[in-house]
């Protein structure tokens, strides 16, 4: 029997998550999610369990609400890295989930890095 689509992101997302771990211990982890209609990114200290910063397109100050383009990936990108400065974090790891770095998510990740967080 075949697995579905969603089996095989959710077994593609954890193969990746667990990797980065083993690499990447004591760093904060950028985690993103995209669906059909937003883009959001969370910044996760897994130690402590808690969420640092976030940032969606889904925010109306940014001018891109219910837009999922690299455009808007792009200004989540630049925001969560400036929330994350904010914060006094600028080192982590990106975790791009089960989604494949390219178009939106490397949108994302190049904005946050031009930002000055260091990916």
């Amino acid at each position: 029997m075949a697995n579905s689509k969603r089996d095989l992101f959710l077994k593609r997302r954890l193969r990746v998550r667990n990797k980065l771990r083993s690499v990447n211990a004591g760093r904060l982890r950028l985690s993103v999610h995209r669906s059909n209609k937003n883009i959001s990114a969370q910044l996760i200290d897994d130690a402590r369990g808690v969420t640092v910063a976030a940032a969606s397109s889904l925010e109306k100050d940014l001018g891109i609400l219910g837009k999922n383009n690299v455009e808007a990936a792009a200004k989540v990108g630049a925001l969560i890295a400036e929330r994350a400065k904010a914060a006094g974090v600028t080192e982590a790891y990106f975790d791009r989930g089960g989604f494949l770095f390219h178009g939106k998510v490397k949108a994302l990740a190049d904005a946050a890095r031009d930002a000055g967080l260091k990916i």
